[in-house]
C-alpha cells in the first residue's frame, strides 16, 4: 500500500516528470535508449547493427541525461512530496518500512538471478516450467525480505548512509528519505483495505505480476 501510494502520488503532486509533455518525453527517451541497447551474443551483421546503434544511443542518452538534469530539482522534491503521501496513505511505519525494503534489492536481484539461472540450465522444458509457477517467484521473494533480521537492516541502513544508497540517480539518498519520514509525529493510514478489497487490488494486478515473473525466469532481472 506504501508503494502504491507512493506512485499514485507522483500524479496528484505536480511532479514535472509525470506530466504530459517532460514525462512523456523522458518515457520516450527511456524506450528509445532500451531498444537501442546492444544486441547480446551478436552474430557478424548483428556486431554491425550494434556498431551502426552506437552514435544513435549516445545522442539518446544524452538527452535523456540533460532532460533528467534540469528537471533534477523538481525530481526531487516530487519525490519526497510522494514519501509524504505514501505515509498518509499507509502509515509511517509502513513507509519507512518500504525504505528498509529498498537497501535489499542487491540480495534480491542476486536470488532473481539464482532462479532465472536455475530455471535456463535446466533447458527449455525447465524454462516452461518455471515459468508456469511464476506467482511462486513472488512469495519466494517475500518470505525472503521477511527473514532478514532487524540487525541486518539496520547494518543495511548504515552502510547505505555511508555510500549514500539511491535507488536510482533520480531518487535521493534512501537513508535521507526515511529520516525526512521520521522527522515529527508519525501518520496513521488513510486507506486500510477490507478483505475483499485487498482481494479485488490482487485481482487487477494479477496479469501484470504473472507476467512479469515469467520474463525475469525466462531473460533474468537485467541491469
Amino acid at each position: 500500500m506504501a508503494l502504491l501510494g507512493h506512485e499514485l502520488a507522483h500524479y496528484a503532486n505536480g511532479d514535472t516528470r509525470n506530466g504530459l509533455v517532460v514525462g512523456t518525453a523522458v518515457r520516450t527517451l527511456s524506450l528509445w535508449h532500451h531498444a537501442l541497447r546492444p544486441l547480446p551474443h551478436p552474430s557478424a551483421i548483428e556486431m554491425a547493427v550494434n556498431a551502426l546503434y552506437v552514435v544513435p544511443r549516445l545522442l539518446v542518452r544524452g538527452v535523456l541525461a540533460l532532460l533528467v538534469r534540469l528537471t533534477s530539482r523538481a525530481g526531487t522534491r516530487a519525490e519526497y512530496l510522494a514519501d509524504r503521501l505514501a505515509a498518509r496513505t499507509a502509515s509511517t511505519q509502513a513507509a519507512v518500512g518500504l525504505m528498509d525494503r529498498l537497501l535489499i534489492t542487491g540480495p534480491l536481484g542476486v536470488l532473481l538471478r539464482s532462479e532465472a539461472n536455475r530455471a535456463a540450465l535446466g533447458g527449455s522444458r525447465s524454462t516452461r516450467k518455471a515459468t508456469a509457477r511464476a506467482d511462486e517467484l513472488w512469495e519466494l521473494l517475500t518470505a525472503y525480505a521477511a527473514s532478514v533480521p532487524e540487525h541486518e537492516y539496520e547494518r543495511q541502513r548504515r552502510a547505505g548512509a555511508r555510500r549514500g544508497h539511491q535507488v536510482d540517480a533520480t531518487h535521493p539518498p534512501t537513508h535521507l528519505r526515511r529520516a525526512c519520514l521520521l522527522v515529527g509525529e508519525p501518520v496513521t493510514a488513510a486507506v486500510v483495505p477490507n478483505a475483499r478489497q485487498t482481494e479485488r487490488i490482487a485481482t487487477e494486478l494479477a496479469t501484470a505480476r504473472t507476467e512479469v515473473a515469467r520474463r525475469l525466469l525466462r531473460d533474468g532481472p537485467g541491469d
